[in-house]
């Protein structure tokens, strides 16, 4: 005979069910804590427990002070593959527009430098552009180039070609080399991307190669909550589904 599900693991199921039938969309602030304990005649602890873990599966986010809303699905992004965020964007069904931060030539430090196999201050490249999809920010980009491999780095449009796309075209890439690790949201990082300060981050770095030089020094930041990386090796010589 089964056991009778806790109250806690009930309300789970009741939120959930409203949120995977459409009822509550994402973004949509759930009942608060008071209410439900009203609705379902259970204690605050009861509540409490039950949005926490539906908060630790990603289904919900709670904001201190104000209450819980219904979670945005992640989006997901190949971990290994080079694709063009506009690329990712269009493949939803959103609206790519980029916001051109920085566009400069500088003398690098040499924390940058030494990833090109340049000295400390040689001249390179520097931008920074804000993604937005469907006019939210999806990922901040701040890249370095070598001016020996996309000389005409600075002149380019990237409301129209991102660096990603001139890149690809101008200087063919032959290796790549990823990082990836996660972080918080600096004061900076959050105006930026429309979080709150604390808010975890998802950042890939990424080197390329292109005719026996390093060409590009990327950094790609995004918010946690709205964004994942996935990947999938095949083990033996048989072929990738």
């Amino acid at each position: 005979m089964e056991k009778p599900k806790p109250q806690y693991a009930k309300l789970k199921h009741y939120i959930l069910r409203q949120i995977t039938s459409g009822k509550w969309p994402p973004h949509s602030q759930i009942p608060s804590e008071n209410d439900l304990v009203a609705q379902f005649d259970v204690s605050r602890m009861t509540v409490n427990r039950a949005l926490r873990e539906l908060s630790d599966s990603g289904a919900v986010t709670r904001v201190q002070g104000v209450g819980s809303f219904v979670a945005v699905p992640k989006v997901d992004s190949p971990m290994f593959e080079v694709r063009s965020i506009r690329d990712e964007i269009h493949a939803r069904g959103q609206v790519h527009v980029v916001d051109v931060l920085t566009c400069e030539r500088v003398a690098a430090r040499a924390l940058v430098t030494r990833r090109f196999d340049l000295p400390a201050g040689s001249a390179l490249f520097h931008s920074r552009l804000l993604h937005l999809a469907d006019g939210m920010p999806l990922q901040l980009e701040e890249r370095f180039v070598n001016p020996a491999s996309a000389p005409d780095y600075l002149d380019v449009d990237f409301t129209v070609e991102t660096p990603h796309e001139y890149l690809t075209r101008i200087a063919p890439l032959e290796r790549t080399e990823h990082e990836i690790e996660a972080d918080v949201a600096n004061t900076k990082v959050a105006r930026t991307l429309r979080i709150e300060v604390g808010d975890p981050l998802l950042i890939l770095s990424r080197r390329t190669w292109s005719r026996n030089r390093v060409a590009s020094l990327v950094r790609l930041t995004h918010p946690a909550a709205i964004y994942r990386f996935v990947g999938a090796f095949q083990v033996g010589n048989g072929p990738s589904p």
